[in-house]
């Protein structure tokens, strides 16, 4: 049976995210097989994709003397710095091989833009700048989200947290997603999507 008023919601399930990766998640490969089998359960599938351009001010290759994963102020606030990764048009960008992506309706591309990242699908992280998805669902008349993918503690958790606030049904499925846990990053999305009324099963 398909649920035509619900989405799922593919976070970022890209080489560069997986085993292998620049950005590797551990066991970031293992989701997408339970990924493929939902795919067919929902009316609306989108996914996203991190696509930055080489030099982009989130990575730390930018910044010099500061090295991956240090936080820099950046003017929307403060910038975890990462490894290169998702470079536009590279291996690393592309969706992990495995990932059925003829069965998504819609591909939603983010941190295009040079001078500023994007972990959630529906803004830039400056919390201002839509990627259009949330207009996309309204039109597809999507009223609940389920959320997958790479990496729970930053591009799930501030897309669900952004989906809720958008006035979605949000539901993020953390079995089919894995977490980075840099500094206790996932005990504090954890708790940020339970405090926005998002059931995490």
């Amino acid at each position: 049976m398909t649920h035509q008023n619900q989405a799922l919601i593919v976070i970022d399930v890209q080489n560069d995210f997986c085993p292998g990766g620049s950005l590797a998640v551990s066991e970031g490969d293992q989701i997408v097989a339970g990924i493929n089998a939902l795919m067919p359960q929902y009316g609306t599938v989108v996914l996203t994709q991190d696509w930055h351009p080489a030099g982009h001010s989130s990575f730390a290759s930018s910044h010099a003397g500061l090295d991956p994963f240090a936080v820099t102020q950046m003017p929307y606030g403060p910038q975890v710095l990462w490894p290169d990764h998702c470079v536009q048009g590279t291996k690393g960008a592309a969706f992990h091989q495995g990932l059925e992506t003829d069965l998504a309706q819609n591909i939603i591309r983010k941190g295009f833009r040079r001078h500023i990242d994007s972990y959630s699908a529906f803004f830039e992280n400056d919390h201002a700048t839509p990627t259009g998805l949330a207009g996309y669902l309204r039109t597809r008349d999507v009223t609940q989200v389920t959320l997958v993918g790479l990496a729970l503690d930053y591009c799930v958790a501030f897309s669900a947290v952004d989906a809720a606030t958008q006035g979605f049904e949000t539901t993020v499925r953390r079995d089919l997603t894995r977490a980075i846990d840099l500094d206790g990053s996932l005990d504090t999305a954890l708790k940020t999507m339970n405090e926005a009324g998002i059931k995490v099963v």
